[in-house]
């Protein structure tokens, strides 16, 4: 498999002003994309890009950026356009928090953590709370153990578990995100 293609910060701003910008598609949570986006950003949650892939890759003609937190699930979103034949595909390097750390622009909605602070703040309180339980319960301290070999396994595998959970949360899904909704998004062209 070939490494894939970033585009940095610096870039993407000047081809979003070009006559032939590329599609920005930013695969975080809704709530997380709610919080804050880049203009023109299209929402397409990595777990519906990964179920709907197909009928989303017959309207992506130009070439595509996407976008996440940091650029792990947009690696993710990379591999699977690629196993559907698209080619023209880039991952904006550093994410959405590089693209903010070098002063460029977002549409900002209300402010919801990211789903990676949300992780940790799960997987920091179960080992917290397991290891001071333990004290009574001494097989509670396996909990723990489960939650680092967890964390473990999702760095290995680049996947998260947890986070795949926690991104189905209420507070995560904000508005409405559907295939359908996606699709018609990227064959009128509008960004709602």
């Amino acid at each position: 498999m070939t490494a894939p293609i970033t585009i940095d910060s610096h870039d993407l701003s000047r081809l979003l002003d070009s006559a032939t910008p590329p599609r920005v598609l930013d695969v975080r949570t809704p709530g997380e994309f709610e919080s804050a986006h880049i203009a023109g950003a299209y929402n397409v949650p990595l777990d519906l890009l990964r179920e709907h892939r197909d009928e989303i890759v017959k309207h992506l003609d130009e070439d595509v950026v996407l976008v996440c937190r940091s650029g792990q699930r947009a690696t993710q979103a990379e591999e699977t356009l690629r196993a559907a034949g698209l080619s023209n595909v880039h991952i904006l390097e550093g994410g959405i928090s590089a693209w903010q750390t070098k002063g460029f622009a977002v549409n900002r909605g209300a402010a919801r953590w990211d789903l990676e602070r949300q992780v940790r703040l799960v997987a920091g309180s179960l080992v917290l709370s397991s290891i001071l339980a333990s004290i009574a319960a001494p097989r509670l301290k396996w909990v723990a153990g489960a939650v680092g070999g967890g964390l473990t396994f999702a760095a290995l595998s680049n996947t998260c578990a947890m986070g795949t959970l926690l991104s189905k949360l209420p507070y995560n899904r904000g508005a409405s995100c559907d295939a359908q909704s996606v699709v018609s998004q990227l064959v009128d062209g509008s960004v709602s």
